[in-house]
């Protein structure tokens, strides 16, 4: 039997689709969002099709952008170290090294991991792009490739495989230090331990 409005429970449902939502914090997020001021409602379905409308893959790092910048501002910026690049997973690891403050390089997003298991092979992730901006035509002055993949069995995977790959081109691959714990997922983890994984990093 449904005790609240067809409305509400459709609600619900989609905010329960989200991660790491269950469906208590669906409801409650839902009772938020009939209590808020319809303007206020009005911005956030805003915010939400602007993501969708607005937001792109730098062409160079694939890490997220508006669209009209693309390259994105890390990969235009004078003022980022070139001769860096620091491997992850997904956008959110940028957003967790920039707020650290300490990494000043460039970033380039694999968009996944290998997975077998999953049915995820190298040529499911970025891979081929990380590949191109090294290549002698175009590396230029990058001297150095950071793994920094979560401690896991599919991101030490994907870390052996791309090691691989850049040793022959003559660049430095190194990961960052290990006072992550194994398991770990890196947006989660505090400010000074990614800092101090980033100045701790080793060589491949």
């Amino acid at each position: 039997m449904r005790y609240t409005s067809g409305a509400v429970e459709a609600l619900i449902e989609e905010f329960s689709k989200l991660p790491g939502i269950g469906r208590k914090t669906a409801q409650r997020l839902a009772m938020h969002i009939l209590q808020e001021r319809r303007a206020e409602v009005e911005k956030l379905a805003t915010a939400l099709v602007d993501v969708k409308e607005k937001v792109t893959r730098c062409s160079v790092c694939q890490n997220i952008t508006d669209l009209g910048t693309d390259p994105c501002l890390v990969c235009t910026s004078t003022g980022r170290d070139r001769t860096v690049i620091c491997v992850v997973e997904s956008p959110t690891e940028v957003l967790a090294f920039e707020k650290t403050g300490h990494y000043k390089g460039q970033y380039h997003v694999l968009h996944g991991v290998i997975s077998p298991l999953d049915g995820v092979g190298p040529d499911d992730i970025k891979v081929r792009e990380l590949l191109l901006r090294l290549n002698p035509d175009s590396a230029g002055e990058v001297r150095e490739v950071v793994l920094a993949l979560n401690p896991t069995v599919e991101g030490e995977t994907t870390s052996l495989y791309i090691s691989k790959l850049l040793k022959p081109l003559g660049i430095n691959v190194t990961r960052i230090a290990r006072g992550i714990p194994v398991g770990a997922e890196l947006e989660f983890i505090d400010e000074a331990t990614l800092s101090r994984a980033m100045e701790g990093r080793s060589a491949m």
